[in-house]
């Protein structure tokens, strides 16, 4: 099924909604399903003309709950609900549905759309910045030093073992 215009959808539905063919037939000419052009008729009835314009939309938490209570409240189908509150298609509401059972509220938060950025975020925590005098600054400047002043004397000690070992001639 191909991607319909705003102007084959009207003219699907114009020629449906005046009932001098059936759905089927009509759906046949426009190379969809029946139960697609029955979707757009019932979006025609809810929303008329406007029905039929792309918009890109986020919708937040509040309007998706409601989507959903609304849906809870009167029994209506996806697709009943997609076309009352004008949402493009029926399977959002439905993914809403799954999400909020699966894994709560906070599943329905709106999410970024789009590549993430190539930026590394530093997963490393900041150091602590101590005050200059402070005894923490002190102890900690302490035990660098002792730190240095052990790794000298490790490497040392490690020259001296190798000029010890006596040079063997092949």
């Amino acid at each position: 099924m191909a991607k319909m215009s705003p102007e084959d959808k009207l003219a699907a539905v114009q020629r449906y909604v005046n009932g001098k063919e059936s759905s089927r037939t009509v759906a046949a000419d426009f190379g969809i399903s029946h139960r697609y052009l029955l979707s757009l008729v019932k979006q025609y009835e809810h929303n008329a003309v406007e029905a039929f314009i792309r918009r890109y939309t986020n919708y937040t938490k509040a309007f998706k709950l409601d989507v959903l209570n609304y849906m809870a409240e009167y029994g209506t189908s996806f697709n009943e609900t997609a076309a009352f509150f004008n949402i493009a298609g029926a399977s959002s509401v439905q993914n809403w549905k799954k999400q909020l059972d699966t894994q709560g509220e906070y599943a329905l938060q709106p999410k970024k759309k789009g590549r993430l950025s190539m930026k590394k975020e530093s997963t490393k925590q900041p150091k602590n910045v101590l005050a200059e005098g402070s005894t923490e600054a002190l102890q900690a400047r302490i035990k660098q030093l002792k730190m240095e002043n052990e790794y000298l004397k490790k490497l040392n000690a490690l020259v001296q073992a190798k000029e010890k070992l006596p040079r063997k001639t092949k």
